[in-house]
């Protein structure tokens, strides 16, 4: 990775610009975790009222090759499941996969000329692309600037690869974040003149059902006493296992690696653990993103029956970090979009 880096910056390796389109890149240094998805979200609804937006993603763990649009048919397996998150969430975004970044926004371009972003999901090491705007995340808790790389730490390259970041962003802050702790933070990451560093935190939304036999739980969502069967594959599920610890009487977590493709055994196991979790009042609680997975006919048919709901989740800015983050991208779009 160093070696690759320095031939890119060395320009032996070709990094394209594009002219006639804005590339957005929200990536990190470390592997998975930092809440990436949640925080494209919030771009495409801060930009998709007055443009039109395409999102690019490499599709991790489709079983598809090249270039695939999503359309309203696509399953994880197609496009991969944050992809198939973003085109449940924003059916008329444009929401595209390729794992050649250069190669997608040229056929995002071909295929439809109207649109003017295209926000790039975890591209910040693929340097095929030169992004206009290059936003770092690194999480509160595990800051990159303690981190190391693999595989002695989950570091997918140097920390001072940091530099190539236009915003820095330290994601899953807690709710109130004094300012000695954020000038802290700042003071450690030591922000080149270029850089500007915001704070964001996470927001948990309503339970929502994933079906309709659901409906004779819906008193339980509020129920403090209830006992819950948390069921995740995501990078970091810990911040969400202790809000719903809090919330809670009894939460049991059955965890899996990011992305996990579900199978008919897990289900299986799933049943017989909820069936045995303590109380009456029992709830089965999931992501948006392993909702994704679990959507495939095969896992959900044996799912119909069971009290399962999701929790969606939005990041908010600390302060004035929103105002200010917000006025910086949207400054910037729309003095480099071109009609």
């Amino acid at each position: 990775m160093i070696i690759r880096n320095k031939f890119y910056d060395l320009k032996l390796f070709r990094s394209t610009n594009f002219k006639d389109i804005i590339t957005i890149n929200v990536g990190n240094l470390n592997i998975g975790g930092v809440g990436k998805t949640p925080h494209v979200t919030y771009l495409v609804q801060l930009l998709q009222p007055n443009y039109n937006i395409a999102i690019l993603s490499r599709g991790y763990k489709r079983i598809t090759k090249g270039f695939v649009l999503a359309n309203e048919t696509s399953s994880f397996e197609d496009i991969g499941d944050e992809p198939l998150q973003y085109k449940k969430k924003f059916n008329h975004c444009l929401i595209a996969v390729d794992e050649k970044r250069v190669r997608g926004i040229q056929q995002i371009k071909k295929l439809h000329p109207s649109t003017k972003i295209v926000l790039l999901d975890d591209a910040f090491q693929h340097r095929a692309v030169n992004p206009d705007i290059n936003i770092l995340i690194t999480d509160y808790t595990n800051l990159f600037i303690y981190d190391n790389v693999l595989p002695s730490g989950r570091l997918r390259e140097p920390i001072y690869g940091y530099k190539r970041a236009d915003i820095i962003i330290v994601s899953k802050c807690p709710v109130v974040l004094s300012p000695i702790d954020r000038r802290r933070i700042i003071e450690e990451i030591k922000p080149k003149d270029y850089q500007y560093i915001y704070f964001s935190y996470v927001s948990y939304n309503k339970l929502t059902p994933f079906n309709t036999s659901v409906k004779n739980y819906l008193t339980l969502i509020d129920n403090k006493n209830a006992s819950v069967m948390l069921l995740t594959g995501i990078a970091n599920s810990f911040p969400l296992y202790y809000y719903l610890k809090n919330k809670y009487k009894v939460v049991e977590h059955m965890k899996f690696p990011d992305h996990h493709a579900f199978t008919e055994n897990d289900i299986e196991t799933l049943k017989t653990k909820f069936s045995n979790l303590i109380g009456n009042n029992k709830l089965i609680i999931t992501t948006e993103k392993d909702l994704m997975r679990l959507s495939l006919p095969k896992i959900s048919s044996l799912i119909n029956d069971l009290p399962v709901f999701y929790i969606p989740i939005e990041v908010n800015f600390h302060g004035d970090d929103k105002k200010n983050f917000d006025q910086q991208i949207t400054n910037y779009v729309r003095k480099n979009t071109t009609n």
